[in-house]
């Protein structure tokens, strides 16, 4: 219930949208009677006087009340799904702002595929809590209010009876509803471990392809599936067993009042017309009840889905990203690591008691064998991960004072196998500095020896790189890579093997650039070939 409440709370922040639609609900409701009454009236009173005026007036009041119900009807469902997608819009925008303040350490652990079911899908089912289980709760239950109140007030009796299914209607749901949580709670992972599987395929297909595993693949894929099935058949068994039952109990209401109105309407105890206009008002008296059992279902998924949404937006976030001291311009660059140990897990240290003086302008390359802590550094640096101890400081400021977004901000990184965005030339440059003209790009790309290739490209700037940056090659993907960063002109540079995946003509291009990029600037370079390096080297 805390998790539904949540969801709710949105909805505060919209109240105007809040109150017109309850008043829409309100109004549908209220003129839903008036049918039932021009029945009562016609047979106890019209037909037997034979008052043609009388029927041709109750007539147009009724289809006057059909006409404004649709109207309202009308607004109402404009009204919710403009109220519910602007709270969908609020909930995905703080879901992913969250995300986008979880530390490193928190992605280590989840998979994407499981990340994108909680934005997409999980967020899709909390709307449907929005939609049907709000909206559509409150109208039931005024329209239970108002047409139970209509029949207590033209008879009491034949309106106790109406109740008769409710006891047993309010039981089934409680029974329902309390084993509920689980069986959502399995189909939501079932999910997210078959989306996750299918993401990591997608972007493995090449690996996939290259050692013939399709059959092997698929084979995973659908036992991921199977249990995908599994959890929904047995939800959908389970809403088998409960739905028909709790619309037996409803039919059972139809025929208490048939036996009981008939009954008493020839002792002459209860209007024909009273009996007539109960009829009628029946349905409209228990489809709400259906109805509120149908949300329940619903509810009952957002609950489950909206529970994995919370558990992201209540994530501990990362520290200091807006908070703490500011580099003053110009940033000289000097870097000191003092005794600085780190470990990803308290099994064993990835680094221990490392000093090293990177002075402004100074060039440190970083040698070792692979997980000797070469790129550990550079994500302590950075701040990507927090150290155990020691120190590490920035012009004399401790990094751990600084502010994260400042700190970040006087960097450049290039790793080893550069990530482009699915976008065109222009855009991917644009990330470093979103004002930067199309003379700035170009300077920042000849300097990286990419001109030429770009101005090769179907519709240079424009062209579309795809995802990861597919259409280009290994070297060229490096080189726009490069070419952002001496767009971004920082005074500390990060190179992680940024020549690693290229092959020597290549390499001697990216290599040019970054000796252009590495000029005046405080620079790290990780490598695995002694080429790359050209000044100091420090062993790990």
């Amino acid at each position: 219930m805390k998790t539904v409440l949540r969801v709710f709370s949105y909805l505060k922040r919209y109240p105007g949208l809040a109150i017109a639609q309850l008043a829409c609900a309100m109004l549908m409701t209220i003129l839903a009677p008036v049918f039932a009454q021009a029945v009562k009236v016609v047979i106890d009173e019209v037909i037997p006087s034979k008052d043609l005026d009388r029927l041709w007036l109750w007539v147009s009041l009724s289809a006057g009340a059909f006409l404004l119900t649709n109207l309202f009807n009308s607004l109402r469902i404009i009204l919710n799904n403009t109220f519910e997608q602007k709270v969908i819009f609020d909930i995905r925008s703080d879901l992913y702002a969250k995300i986008q303040r979880l530390p490193m350490r928190w992605f280590d652990n989840k998979r994407t595929g499981d990340i994108m079911t909680r934005v997409t899908e999980d967020v899709q089912a909390v709307e449907r809590v929005l939609i049907d289980g709000i909206e559509g709760g409150v109208v039931a239950l005024l329209q239970m209010l108002v047409i139970g109140g209509w029949m207590m007030f033209h008879s009491v009796q034949l309106g106790v009876v109406a109740l008769t299914p409710i006891p047993l209607l309010a039981i089934g749901a409680w029974l329902y509803t309390k084993s509920a949580p689980d069986r959502h709670r399995r189909v939501r992972r079932t999910t997210s471990s078959m989306n996750s599987l299918l993401h990591d395929n997608l972007d493995g297909i090449q690996q996939i392809k290259a050692f013939t595993r399709e059959e092997s693949e698929l084979g995973r894929f659908n036992n991921s599936s199977n249990k995908v099935r599994n959890a929904t058949l047995h939800l959908m068994k389970m809403w088998a067993a409960y739905s028909p039952s709790m619309e037996f109990c409803r039919n059972v209401g139809y025929v208490v009042v048939l036996a009981c109105g008939g009954y008493w309407v020839i002792k002459g105890e209860v209007e024909p017309g009273t009996f007539f206009a109960f009829l009628v008002l029946l349905s409209m008296f228990y489809e709400p009840i259906t109805r509120l059992n149908q949300l329940n279902q619903i509810v009952q998924a957002g609950r489950a889905a909206g529970e994995r949404v919370f558990e992201i937006i209540d994530a501990e976030e990362e520290i200091d990203i807006d908070e703490g001291e500011i580099l003053a311009k110009p940033v000289r660059g000097e870097v000191i690591f003092e005794d600085v140990t780190f470990s990803y897990n308290d099994d064993r240290a990835t680094l221990k008691g490392v000093s090293l003086k990177a002075e402004p302008g100074q060039t440190i390359a970083l040698v070792g064998h692979t997980g000797a802590g070469k790129s550990t550094i550079i994500n302590l640096l950075t701040r990507f991960y927090e150290y155990d101890s020691g120190n590490i400081s920035v012009d004399g400021i401790a990094i751990k004072d600084l502010r994260k977004s400042s700190l970040r901000d006087v960097m450049g990184y290039v790793t080893q196998e550069s990530f482009l965005f699915n976008g065109t030339v222009r855009e991917n440059l644009h990330l470093a500095r979103a004002d930067a003209t199309d003379e700035e790009i170009w300077d920042a790309l000849r300097a990286a020896n990419a001109e030429d290739f770009v101005k090769a490209l179907p519709e240079q700037l424009e062209t579309n790189v795809g995802e990861r940056g597919v259409k280009l090659s290994v070297g060229e993907k490096q080189r726009v890579a490069i070419s952002r960063v001496i767009l971004k002109n920082p005074p500390i540079l990060l190179l992680d093997e940024a020549t690693a995946s290229v092959d020597t003509e290549t390499e001697k291009l990216i290599q040019g650039a970054l000796e252009k990029l590495m000029e005046n600037r405080t620079s790290f370079v990780i490598a695995h070939r002694l080429s790359t390096v050209r000044l100091s080297l420090i062993h790990i």
